[in-house]
């Protein structure tokens, strides 16, 4: 990933729509099957790769709360907002915490038996091929699970990318191949020797306020253009005011909000005990 397309991330701003976001982390964990038998007095041991501000990495302390899990993200301001919200020992006598990792270049350093992404792989150029030395790392009856948007042909982003040239921002936005089909993840799984459960699910969220797709974006989607023009904040309300316009046409208000389709892909890759 380039400098430029590195984005700078405003937790307060992603937790905007956080119960939109957090729905299909809780779908995937219903897809997880337990976790391998512990040693006695040994606790499950999970890592959440781009944990973000850790809200969904709470739920993981809620499905196994005797485990030891460690959220890993990139942004200090996210891990700040993970530390002091979510960090400590959980009800069922297990741990919750969080560490600095760029999961472009994380390798695991211990056995673990769940390790999951969610919304993050899409960030990791050619992130498909880091899934041989993160399930080498999973124990014999473990899980490696993701989910990953899988609507990069969608207005909100077909429409971002269309406007990006005019500010000299051709090469900052991710394209459909940011994400693999959910056939190529199936196969890539499989091939590693895994039982490989992988579908996809269109979500239609109702959004309330204001131009909530455009709210919903900037948490997201639009980071790497909110970061690249910082500091050029003429044009930063230029590409905002001309990309607002596109998305009232593309996504019309109702009378009940605005709805906004969302596709996602998740897989499930199961390793035999």
């Amino acid at each position: 990933m380039s400098a430029a397309a590195a984005p700078t991330w405003d937790p307060a701003q992603y937790l905007r729509h956080a119960g939109h976001r957090a729905r299909p982390f809780a779908d995937l964990l219903a897809r997880v099957p337990d976790l391998p038998a512990q040693p006695s007095g040994g606790r499950p041991r999970i890592a959440d790769l781009g944990c973000g501000p850790g809200n969904v990495t709470a739920l993981l302390a809620q499905r196994w709360p005797t485990a030891h899990i460690t959220g890993y993200d990139n942004s200090v301001d996210m891990l700040d907002q993970a530390h002091v919200e979510h960090e400590g020992p959980t009800a069922g006598g297990g741990r919750l915490d969080f560490a600095h990792a760029d999961v472009r270049t994380w390798t695991p350093e211990e056995p673990y038996d769940l390790i999951v992404s969610n919304a993050t792989l899409q960030w990791v150029p050619g992130h498909a091929d880091r899934f041989a030395d993160w399930l080498r790392a999973v124990r014999p009856g473990g899980t490696f699970a993701f989910q990953v948007p899988g609507n990069f042909d969608a207005p909100s982003h077909r429409l971002m990318r269309d406007l990006a040239p005019r500010y000299g921002l051709g090469d900052t936005l991710r394209h459909e191949d940011a994400v693999l089909t959910p056939r190529d993840y199936l196969a890539r799984l499989t091939d590693l020797g895994c039982a490989a459960d992988v579908w996809e699910t269109t979500y239609v969220h109702l959004l309330t306020g204001e131009d909530p797709v455009l709210d919903w974006v900037k948490g997201t989607g639009l980071r790497p253009v909110l970061t690249a023009l910082a500091d050029a904040p003429d044009q930063r309300e230029a590409f905002l005011s001309d990309y607002r316009a596109a998305l009232r046409e593309a996504y019309p208000a109702t009378a009940h909000g605005t709805p906004f389709p969302f596709r996602r892909i998740f897989a499930v890759a199961h390793k035999e005990a």
